[in-house]
């Protein structure tokens, strides 16, 4: 990581992968804004870092599923010039059977997992473009490539998998377009992590003020933290943590060619 001070607006900041990200940033002097649902959980974050980094740490008590909080985080991520490095982590689950889905909890799924993301990475990209400088990491899912696997042991996820599979290709495909500027642009797609995500399905976020970690266990935050950092300095665009071998990625982008190249035949 560049020991440059800039600032990171990291969402879904007051526990799991989030925190563990902005901790790690600001460590690397960064100055971060917290944004999340949870505001005294983010309060005791921004007193850490702090009080262990020396960083300005601004937080914003935000649910980016909600139309004006998300505009008013979209408004901090295109305003002035700091903006240097977003971290889109914030995301809910919905697991269930889809028959059976609330359309308010399908639609928070959307907002959230989905237009969130797009508005928030609109809204800083152009001025990191402008500045020749900037870092974006979506945070999507192993389970974008999960679309035909029975559900047990994994979850029911139709409408989360179908999120987190346009996460991984709205990523990508920026990432081409994007290709030759001095930007940096990542999907980190971690698997089962030690975490309290599995705690709840996302229409409330897990009360009280400490973090827990749902039984099912997992990759330590920390590990795939240091898994999307690596992958950033390398330049992978997609960052599997756990996939020591990048065949299957590689794999998969030339399964991609492949089908196009079929269909125009198919349709000369």
């Amino acid at each position: 990581m560049s020991t440059r001070h800039g600032t990171a607006l990291v969402t879904g900041a007051s526990s799991g992968i989030g925190a563990a990200y902005a901790g790690r940033l600001a460590s690397h002097g960064w100055d971060t804004v917290l944004v999340a649902r949870r505001g005294q959980r983010l309060d005791d974050l921004a007193q850490r870092l702090r009080e262990g980094t020396g960083t300005v740490v601004e937080t914003l008590v935000a649910d980016l599923s909600e139309p004006g909080d998300l505009a008013r985080v979209t408004r901090r991520a295109a305003a002035g010039d700091d903006i240097g490095f977003l971290l889109n982590n914030a995301g809910i689950n919905g697991y269930g059977p889809f028959a059976g889905l609330e359309p308010e909890l399908m639609t928070k799924i959307l907002d959230l997992n989905v237009l969130a993301v797009t508005a928030l990475t609109r809204a800083a990209v152009p001025g990191m473009l402008e500045r020749g400088r900037g870092t974006l990491v979506n945070v999507a899912s192993q389970l974008a490539f999960a679309g035909a696997l029975p559900p047990h042991p994994l979850p029911e996820r139709a409408v989360y998998g179908g999120t987190k599979g346009y996460v991984v290709t709205f990523t990508r495909t920026l990432a081409a377009e994007l290709a030759g500027t001095p930007l940096r642009i990542q999907v980190l797609c971690p698997g089962l992590t030690a975490t309290e995500f599995h705690r709840s399905r996302g229409d409330e976020p897990v009360p009280g003020r400490n973090q827990s970690v749902h039984e099912d266990g997992g990759m330590p935050v920390d590990q795939v933290v240091d898994a999307s950092l690596a992958a950033l300095d390398t330049g992978e665009v997609v960052c599997v943590p756990g996939l020591e071998d990048p065949a299957p990625v590689d794999s998969l982008a030339e399964a991609e060619l492949a089908i196009r190249t079929a269909a125009r035949r198919g349709g000369s």
